[in-house]
């Protein structure tokens, strides 16, 4: 299995390494299949990232990733896709970091540089004791957020121009400063430690999003065919959020007087 570790020294540069774990008796170069985006060694960019070198276009991506530990407050470890233009599509797992419980994570959409979509959860472990699986579906019909295979958040498409991630995504993690939104940073307890491992990516892959071709979201796979979440993930989904949400925008009157439509759309069977 692939394992990666992202730190971050935070003080005065950011130094970003990237480590292997031989799985299955055969290594896989880092380099094979990912970049270092950002951060590599920089002067004053308290942060580091990296990304895939080959965009999607739909996937089902599952990452398994270790926060670093607690006592982290401001410190934001990412897992996201982003198509990067001006007009970009985002779909975004951020992990809050904290001096303990309750661990948040934030997810987002973003579509034609749009977001305002935040849904915000405490998870129901400590995400920095161990790895957990973070997976994004994403096909024609929705968008799901899965922590360790529970459904969290369903992102349906409604068919409205504009309104859903279509663009071709590269798949990201990062570890940066947030520490002007999310608490003040104790640079005393650098270097901070995200790793990532498994990067298990099923998707429509293209080298270049401008000429998509016959890829879009013709990929045969079960995960591609999934137009809601069945019996059971909807038992899942509906128990995660009237115990863990603990922040939704469909629900924020001073931000939307009117629930935007996706807000009412069917979300099972």
């Amino acid at each position: 299995m692939e394992s990666y570790l992202l730190s971050g020294l935070f003080l005065g540069f950011v130094m970003v390494n990237m480590l292997f774990a031989s799985g299955g008796g055969q290594d896989v170069s880092f380099s094979q299949n990912y970049n270092v985006g950002w951060g590599h060694f920089s002067i004053n960019n308290k942060g580091g990232g990296f990304e895939s070198k080959l965009h999607l276009l739909s996937g089902l991506i599952n990452w398994r990733i270790k926060l670093p530990e607690s006592k982290s407050p401001g410190v934001i470890t990412a897992f996201y896709l982003t198509s990067k233009e001006a007009q970009h599509d985002e779909i975004d797992f951020e992990f809050i970091g904290t001096n303990g419980p309750p661990y948040r994570l934030s997810t987002n959409v973003f579509t034609k540089g749009v977001g305002g979509r935040e849904q915000s959860f405490n998870l129901w472990f400590d995400p920095s004791a161990d790895f957990h699986s973070y997976t994004i579906l994403w096909n024609q019909y929705q968008v799901v957020f899965f922590v360790d295979e529970v459904p969290i958040r369903v992102f349906k498409n409604l068919g409205n121009p504009g309104n859903y991630p279509t663009q071709g995504m590269l798949v990201e993690g990062s570890l940066w400063d947030g520490g002007a939104w999310a608490g003040k940073i104790d640079w005393s307890k650098a270097p901070f430690r995200a790793r990532f491992q498994g990067f298990d990516v099923d998707g429509c892959v293209v080298s270049d999003p401008s000429k998509p071709g016959s890829c879009g979201y013709t990929h045969g796979s079960a995960w591609a065919q999934q137009k809601t979440l069945n019996a059971a993930q909807m038992t899942r989904y509906q128990n995660a959020r009237s115990k863990y949400l603990n922040y939704d925008y469909c629900k924020d009157r001073s931000k939307y007087p009117q629930p935007p439509p996706e807000c009412n759309a069917q979300i099972g069977i």
